[in-house]
């Protein structure tokens, strides 16, 4: 059985090397801290506010979300070190430090797909309206509830899904708003963007399913093909594998990391620019990072968007709130007369009012928040519309109107460096405190015979595949629940049994995290909205 125990090795220089890489990585994390501060900073610098409160919630609620990352390094980020460390190819200070770095890598290449898509699940008024008390409601309770069901599950060395923690408070949180708020109809009130959740619980129901089958089918292939008998032995005591095999171990890790990263840490970025967004709009709400010239091919590209919109009128005059029209039809799904040439309208005033100022950056604080909501609404209507195939555009018209939605969206769905790096921050020491527990159970308590380098190996390198193809098409998935299927797949593979106590635990962990998660960021949400 391999010793996890942190205790000292024996010798002076493994002793020396083991001190040098824990300062190594706290300097790495202070140098980061540093970063965040300084860029935040000077983000802030041309804010002006009358009160201290913004900058108070703003606070609280940048600590709870880098808290939520904090306990997520406790479960996915650990299952990524989990093989490496289980079998003594690294050190776990070395292998937390060295996940940590491709975590980085992987967020800082991430598109931004992810972390936007989850926020689709949210209803409409409370993005648009996120600066207010129903705005901070609803972030505070899916971020407190994620955390306490993570908490819960680790102290109980559960593999338990972030993702799935997360999703879950989002739709609590979605249905609540409609319980409290009524109807559609009655009140303009959406609830939880069903479709949108819908393609989120597929992708997180079949990765497990995908992670158990590639993992065990690939192991029989590598029995096949790979007759070293050493590759299927457990590790012994804290001597670590053969050097090829110890390579090979720290590869697929590395391919784990990055793949997290640029999947699994997009889900804490968004919600973090969502309260930027709602505490400072004026330094958030827009990309100010837009030249003035790419403004001038914005406004170009949505004057073209607009006449495009306007050929589907069918001769009906847009309402008097456009915006109003355009937002019921997110909200409901359901088009009418009106929602086109709303949306023309709508999309033409942006224009406008982008063109006035002559830069994102130099729009005014006073109007900023209306701006960006106007672009929001734009672009979740240009979506929708597509998705349902509402409206029949010609393929130059739809070709128009979709640029329109890119330029929006760079516009408006961006995530500052330092957001990025505050985000690795958090996965890497909340990976360093709580690894212990998740590295016992994937190693050790899933089969009943202890983890291969063989099995390792196999799950790491199907769960880094399934990761990045998820992260090509936008759709989050569970670092755990691929890494612990894939274990249980080459378990089930090799013939050593499945400790069905552990599995089942974990099945009721994976089976209750959604109804749990909804329920307990339901009721967080109903106190919340009744305190702010």
């Amino acid at each position: 059985m391999p010793d996890l125990s942190l205790s000292p090795q024996p010798g002076a220089a493994q002793a020396r090397g083991r001190n040098a890489s824990l300062l190594a990585f706290l300097i790495v994390i202070a140098a980061g801290a540093v970063y965040v501060g300084m860029h935040l900073a000077d983000d802030l610098s041309p804010v002006r506010e009358s009160s201290a409160l913004p900058w108070l919630l703003l606070g609280i609620a940048l600590l709870i979300a880098l808290g939520f990352e904090f306990v997520n390094g406790f479960h996915d980020t650990a299952n990524a070190v989990a093989t490496v460390i289980y079998t003594h190819s690294l050190s776990p200070n070395i292998a937390v430090i060295w996940s940590g770095a491709w975590n980085f890598l992987g967020v800082l290449t991430s598109t931004g797909a992810v972390a936007f898509g989850i926020l689709q699940l949210l209803p409409v008024e409370l993005i648009l309206q996120v600066g207010s008390s129903a705005g901070f409601a609803m972030v505070f309770a899916l971020l407190i509830a994620a955390i306490i069901w993570n908490l819960g599950t680790w102290y109980f060395g559960l593999p338990s899904s972030s993702s799935h923690t997360l999703i879950g408070s989002i739709i609590g949180v979605g249905l609540m708003n409609q319980l409290m708020h009524g109807a559609n109809g009655a009140t303009g009130t959406s609830g939880v963007d069903w479709s949108q959740a819908l393609g989120v619980g597929k992708s997180l129901l079949f990765s497990p399913i995908v992670g158990f089958l590639l993992a065990g089918l690939l192991l029989l292939i590598l029995k096949a093909v790979v007759r070293v008998p050493a590759l299927y032995s457990e590790p012994k005591g804290k001597e670590p594998p053969p050097f090829w095999i110890r390579a090979l171990l720290i590869l697929t890790c590395t391919g784990v990391s990055f793949a997290h990263g640029s999947n699994d840490g997009q889900k804490g970025m968004g919600l973090i620019m969502l309260i930027l967004i709602g505490t400072v709009p004026t330094a958030y709400a827009l990309n100010r990072a837009v030249t003035a010239e790419q403004t001038q091919t914005f406004v170009a590209v949505a004057h073209d968007a607009t006449r495009a919109l306007e050929r589907y009128t069918n001769g009906v005059a847009a309402p008097a709130d456009s915006r109003a029209e355009v937002q019921r039809f997110i909200g409901s799904r359901s088009l009418s007369s009106t929602t086109v040439p709303a949306l023309a309208a709508l999309s033409n005033q942006v224009a406008d009012q982008v063109h006035g100022y002559g830069s994102l950056a130099a729009v005014p604080q006073s109007v900023v928040d209306n701006v960006r909501n106007n672009m929001y609404v734009i672009s979740e209507a240009i979506r929708l519309i597509d998705k349902q195939k509402a409206v029949a555009f010609s393929a130059d018209d739809a070709k128009s109107i979709d640029n329109f939605r890119g330029q929006i969206d760079h516009a408006t769905k961006f995530i500052p460096t330092w957001v990025k790096v505050a985000v690795a921050i958090a996965l890497g020491l909340g990976t360093m405190v709580g690894w212990k527990r998740i590295v016992v159970t994937v190693g050790e308590r899933i089969g009943k015979q202890h983890l291969s380098y063989g099995q390792g190996g196999c799950a790491e390198v199907v769960a880094m595949v399934t990761i990045g193809a998820a992260d090509v098409y936008g759709l989050p998935v569970s670092t755990t629940h691929v890494l612990s299927s894939g274990v249980a797949g080459t378990m089930a593979a090799n013939g050593s049994g499945l400790q069905w106590n552990t599995v089942r635990s974990l099945v009721m962990a994976w089976v209750l995290t959604l109804p749990a998660s909804i329920v307990l960021a339901g009721a967080l949400y109903w106190v919340f909205k009744h305190l702010f």
